[in-house]
């Protein structure tokens, strides 16, 4: 197991420095401290809502919502903090808190419901995106408030306070994940649920909490992207769904759940934001990016389904090339 672990880690680290050698040989712009604060802007938002997201696919489920939530958060953040005044923690909080139960409308019509997850997050894909549209005035607000750019742009200790969001944020998972009843259950119902069902496992309802939390990171991801814009719209967020999945997938997450690590779902976002951080550099359209990023995912996912077939065979190859040993001696 230490072994199996070990190589989890050390695929996806691996992966990263090779990506990052080829995009600094390639681009000698990327070196420069800016473009090194610009990839931290953006592993910020999507690192966050990628832990949302993995934890879900670690349920066996999937979740193609975000995009369309973080439109709706950021213009209830704006709503609250422009049009109704208030304080900027009151704001902040609503918005997190309307995330997790946008998180829980989604979890109770997969779990209680039992509608399939795909079903269920692709309309609301479609729905929160109208819903967006809908809060007053239905268009971008702006310049909300200086104290939110703070919250993105602020400094600690010479540090970004996002580094220490991310960093907070990430420790926390994987303490529940790995050190917690709730963490083992999380695995348990993506590894089997009919197993984790005699086992004692509340699958439904464990399965409802699994949507609620990324629901929450949906929220902060939303208020740090409203943070660092300084304005809500509902046009935010499309697309950060299927990189937040190719994070996660990339990361190493079985898409047929039980399997995957928060630290790698980590390590896979870096890599997402690195490849498109050099595409940009060398000035590459955004339709060929797309192309790059879809490649990304086919060639993780396929990685995925064969580690199984290519695992059993090694495995059923080792007892046969220990007994020719044995023989010859």
């Amino acid at each position: 197991m230490k072994r199996l672990n070990i190589a989890e880690f050390a695929g996806p680290l691996a992966a990263l420095v090779l990506i990052v050698v080829v995009v600094a040989v390639t681009t000698p712009s990327f070196w420069s401290a800016e473009n090194f604060r610009n990839i931290a802007l953006q592993v910020a938002v999507l690192s966050v809502v990628a832990l949302g997201a993995t934890i879900v696919i670690i349920t066996g489920g999937i979740d193609l919502s975000p995009g369309s939530m973080i439109a709706v958060l950021t213009m209830v953040l704006a709503l609250t903090i422009k049009t109704l005044g208030q304080p900027l923690w009151i704001s902040v909080l609503v918005t997190i808190l309307l995330g997790a139960l946008m998180g829980a409308l989604n979890g109770t019509l997969v779990a209680y419901l039992r509608i399939p997850a795909f079903i269920v997050t692709l309309a609301g894909m479609s729905a929160y995106k109208g819903l967006a549209l809908t809060v007053p005035p239905g268009s971008p607000i702006f310049s909300l408030s200086p104290e939110l750019g703070n919250l993105f742009y602020g400094q600690l200790v010479g540090i970004p306070l996002p580094f220490f969001y991310v960093v907070g944020l990430y420790a926390l998972a994987t303490v529940v994940l790995n050190f917690t009843k709730f963490g083992r259950e999380i695995y348990a119902l993506g590894g089997n649920e009919v197993a984790a069902r005699l086992s004692g496992v509340r699958v439904k309802w464990v399965r409802m909490l699994a949507y609620v939390a990324a629901g929450a990171c949906t929220g902060i991801g939303g208020v740090l992207l409203a943070a660092r814009l300084n304005s809500g719209s509902p046009n935010y967020g499309a697309g950060i769904e299927l990189l937040a999945i190719a994070g996660a997938v990339v990361g190493g997450a079985s898409l047929a759940g039980g399997r995957g690590h928060i630290v790698n779902t980590l390590v896979g976002v870096l890599i997402i934001v690195v490849v498109q951080n050099g595409l940009n550099l060398n000035a590459v359209s955004t339709s060929v990016q797309s192309v790059a990023i879809g490649a990304i995912i086919l060639l993780a996912v396929a990685l995925d389904i064969w580690r199984p077939t290519v695992s059993a065979r090694v495995a059923g190859l080792m007892p046969t090339q220990k007994l020719a040993t044995t023989t010859r001696k």
